[in-house]
C-alpha cells in the first residue's frame, strides 16, 4: 500500500516521498521530471513495476506535487533525493538505487557526484548533459515557462509547479562536469531516439564525461517517464539489482 511520507531536506524544506514497501534488499528512490510529481500516473506506473524488485520511495520534488518550497529545476533538488535516500535507509533497506526522469536525471547524476553520496547505484533517464539546450520546441517551450513571469504563473495554475523567480546563484556544476566523480558507484544512462526534448547528443556526452557509465539507446523511446515501458522498467530493475548484487528481480505485473 503506498503511503505519503512527509520528509524534511538538509536546507529547510518539506517534501513529500510516496513510499511502496517491497523487498528489503533495495530500494529506488525516484525523481521525476519538470512539472511531475511522485504521485503522478506515470510516475506510479513506474512504481508499480519495481515493486517487484524492492521499495519505491517516489519523490514529490521542491515546488511539486505536495513538496514545499519552489523548484530550482536541478540545483536543490540534490538535497530532496539525499532526503529520500536518507529515509530509505532509515526503513531498513540494504542497497538504495537512484533513478531520474529528465530534469529528475540531472538531479540524481549531480546528488551521486557530490562526496559522500550515499547512494549504490544511478541510473539517468532521459536527461540533460548540459545546461541552457534549447535545440528542440520542447526546450525552447520550457525556457519560455522558466524565464517569463507568466510562463511561471501559468506553470503554477495549469501544472501546480513553484518556479524560484531568481534563477541560479550562482548555475549548478552541471550533469557532464559531475558525472566523473560519479565512480566506481554503477551508473546507467537510458535515453530514446524519438526524445523530443533531448537528443541523443545529451545521452552520448554524459556517458563520454562518466568512463565507467552503461548506455543504453532505446529504439522509438520518447521522453521521461511517459515513455518508460514496463519492459524497460523490468530491464532497469534487473539491472539495478545485478548492479549491488542482490540477484534477479522479482516480476510484477
Amino acid at each position: 500500500m503506498t503511503t505519503a511520507l512527509p520528509l524534511t531536506t538538509s536546507d529547510g524544506v518539506s517534501i513529500i516521498a510516496w513510499h511502496d514497501p517491497g523487498p528489503a534488499e533495495l530500494c529506488f528512490v525516484l525523481a521525476h521530471g519538470f512539472t511531475g510529481a511522485g504521485g503522478s500516473a506515470s510516475i506510479r506506473a513506474v512504481a508499480a513495476r519495481l515493486t517487484g524488485s524492492g521499495g519505491v520511495l517516489a519523490l514529490d520534488l521542491r515546488g511539486h506535487g505536495l513538496s514545499g518550497g519552489e523548484s530550482t529545476l536541478g540545483d536543490l533538488e540534490i538535497h530532496d533525493v539525499a532526503a529520500g535516500v536518507a529515509a530509505a535507509r532509515e526503513l531498513g533497506y540494504a542497497k538504495v538505487a537512484t533513478i531520474g526522469f529528465s530534469m529528475g536525471a540531472s538531479v540524481v547524476v549531480r546528488h551521486a557526484g557530490n562526496v559522500g553520496a550515499d547512494v549504490d547505484a544511478v541510473i539517468s533517464v532521459s536527461g540533460p548533459a548540459f545546461w541552457h539546450y534549447r535545440g528542440t520546441p520542447a526546450m525552447r517551450w520550457v525556457h519560455r515557462t522558466i524565464g517569463t513571469r507568466v510562463g511561471r504563473g501559468f506553470a503554477r495554475i495549469a501544472r501546480g509547479t513553484r518556479i524560484a523567480a531568481d534563477g541560479w546563484q550562482p548555475a549548478p556544476e552541471p550533469p557532464d562536469v559531475v558525472a566523473p566523480r560519479i565512480a566506481p558507484v554503477p551508473f546507467l544512462i537510458v535515453h530514446g531516439d524519438q526524445d523530443g526534448y533531448f537528443p541523443l547528443e545529451h545521452a552520448h556526452r554524459l556517458q563520454l564525461a562518466a568512463g565507467a557509465a552503461e548506455l543504453w539507446i532505446e529504439a522509438d523511446m520518447g521522453h521521461a517517464e511517459a515513455a518508460a515501458t514496463p519492459a524497460l522498467v523490468a530491464r532497469i530493475a534487473a539491472w539495478a539489482r545485478g548492479s549491488v548484487g542482490v540477484g534477479e528481480s522479482r516480476t510484477t505485473g
